[in-house]
């Protein structure tokens, strides 16, 4: 099979694009700038253009591409490159295809679909999308997806992904650069859900969505068991031999800081898959995610 990513240069692009070839599969990247360094054949692409021979004989696309949500702070013009970035780019993918052999598109998104801070309330892929910031930019990313999906009678899974955990990159080496010198503390109250990932799940949900036609519509890049801030940080902890000493960083201090940003970090996201998955999770529980991803040699 022949595939396409867009945001091939990302924490998951890069370990699917590693997890297909292994199988045996094509990948092609669309990127910014050449790099010689992936595996897979690297094409580029602006906001204007796309090197059209990217697309030759590909038979699924997955959008991984956007501004990550918590790089800068969030003001007008950033929201709307984080939204653009997801949308536009999709746009552009529709306007310059011309070809027939696509057959799928696998859909990124995020659990941020249901607002960034939900509270207590346990969400499914049946869930309201919520209201806020966040929930608008899954909304809008979706309904690109939606629409292309539409335009060329694809196949379309939309993946809403939570906190992905991976040693080297994304959220967990920022959660535990403080612990390690031990000044690890909970975020506000520490009582927020965390709906978190082990990369190699994450992978697994996506490389299935690709390889298997009977998987169709939503489903929710999740741990079976999500944990709350506070226990996520005290596990992490204890995994890698170090004592908390500081009392929770206030919250009013992180929204100073973050301002409206500051929901990434103090706000509540507890969500569940209700999919029937064709896979077992490998890591269901936090402290079987952690030892594997912090303790390696």
């Amino acid at each position: 099979m022949k595939v396409l990513i867009t945001g091939g240069s990302g924490l998951i692009g890069k370990a699917l694009t590693i997890r297909l070839i292994a199988e045996g599969h094509q990948v092609n990247i669309l990127t910014r700038k050449i790099t010689n360094k992936s595996a897979a054949k690297e094409f580029t692409w602006n906001g204007q253009s796309i090197d059209s021979k990217a697309f030759e004989n590909v038979e699924v696309l997955v959008h991984l591409a956007g501004a990550g949500i918590a790089d800068k702070k969030w003001t007008s013009e950033r929201k709307q490159e984080i939204i653009d970035s997801r949308v536009k780019s999709l746009e552009l993918i529709s306007e310059k295809y011309t070809g027939t052999s696509l057959k799928a598109i696998i859909g990124g998104s995020a659990v941020g679909y249901y607002g960034g801070d939900s509270g207590e309330t346990e969400n499914n892929e049946n869930s309201p999308h919520g209201k806020d910031f966040m929930a608008e930019c899954c909304l809008k990313w979706e309904k690109a997806e939606e629409a292309f999906a539409k335009k060329l009678n694809l196949r379309l899974v939309k993946v809403r992904t939570g906190v992905v955990l991976d040693s080297a990159d994304g959220a967990l080496p920022q959660i535990i650069k403080p612990i390690k010198y031990y000044a690890g503390t909970a975020l506000g109250s520490g009582k927020q859900w965390m709906s978190w990932i082990h990369i190699d799940d994450i992978v697994e949900i996506f490389y299935q969505a690709i390889v298997n036609e009977q998987i169709k519509g939503t489903t929710n890049g999740v741990a079976p068991n999500p944990v709350r801030n506070q226990d996520f940080t005290k596990l992490a902890a204890e995994v890698m031999n170090r004592k908390l000493f500081l009392p929770n960083a206030p919250a009013f201090i992180l929204k100073m800081i973050l301002g409206e940003m500051s929901v990434v970090v103090l706000g509540s996201s507890r969500v569940y898959n209700k999919q029937t998955l064709p896979f077992v999770f490998k890591y269901e529980y936090l402290e079987n995610a952690l030892r594997n991803l912090l303790t390696q040699k």
